[in-house]
């Protein structure tokens, strides 16, 4: 399976072999790699290398390593979740502003729910029907219970992505959604008017998904997406004034 290492790049030939057995389906998930000393020999590698290659590939979420009798470097199921902390690094570090994330939203969240408005089945609009019941409810019980809203206004744009049936949408809409709370904590205010204002877009949104109207679709979670990023510019700006 895996051939002596480059000794040009030893560690990072390590790691991209192992990682490519992976990712083309030749090591499966709940495999176990072959044993230190096999790997060794493979690769003719030293042990502190190939330890060393295998803990990047612990941290990638590609493998686990599992200690003691019965133990090894046993291969994960892929999953979000590391590229999730990564994204999520980006925005900590202020990389991303909220112009860079509007821009990227508009877009995205756009063409997710026009595919939405084409594919969604009954079932589909039953599930998106349920989390607007459940965002009224929020709303009827006021601002403070803002943290629940924004979970459930979450699940709804998941949701919209999963309707799509591709897997890229939904793994990036996870990936924005489960980090974008950091700019609604900094910027985003949520009291009555703002939350009506979200609950209104998303019946409109849920709405033209139902009827199947593609363009409007599209327009409605685009322009959903301009106007709070426009409220959170606006308090960004009041915030940079108080500090002045």
């Amino acid at each position: 399976m895996f051939r002596t290492a480059s000794q040009n790049r030893v560690f990072q030939d390590v790691v991209n072999q192992i990682q490519e057995a992976i990712l083309e389906g030749k090591l499966e998930t709940g495999d176990i790699l072959p044993s230190e000393r096999e790997l060794k020999e493979m690769f003719n590698i030293s042990r502190g290398t190939l330890r060393e290659a295998l803990r990047v590939l612990e941290q990638k979420g590609l493998i686990e390593i599992k200690l003691g009798v019965g133990g090894g470097s046993v291969v994960k199921a892929l999953n979000t979740e590391k590229i999730s902390e990564s994204l999520a690094l980006l925005i900590r570090t202020q990389k991303v502003s909220l112009n860079h994330l509007a821009e990227f939203r508009e877009g995205i969240e756009g063409i997710i729910t026009a595919q939405a408005a084409e594919r969604a089945k009954k079932t589909d609009i039953q599930v998106l029907k349920e989390l607007l019941e459940e965002a009224r409810a929020c709303i009827e019980m006021g601002s403070s219970h803002r943290d629940t809203f924004i979970d459930i206004d979450k699940q709804i744009h998941l949701t919209l992505a999963k309707i799509t049936g591709n897997p890229i949408y939904q793994f990036l809409m996870y990936s924005v959604h489960e980090n974008i709370h950091r700019y609604y904590d900094r910027y985003l205010s949520m009291e009555e008017r703002e939350l009506n204002e979200n609950y209104q877009d998303l019946c409109d949104i849920v709405n033209a998904v139902e009827q199947g109207h593609v363009d409007e679709a599209c327009l409605l979670a685009q322009n959903h997406v301009h106007r709070f990023n426009r409220y959170m510019k606006n308090r960004a700006r009041q915030q940079q004034k108080g500090t002045s």
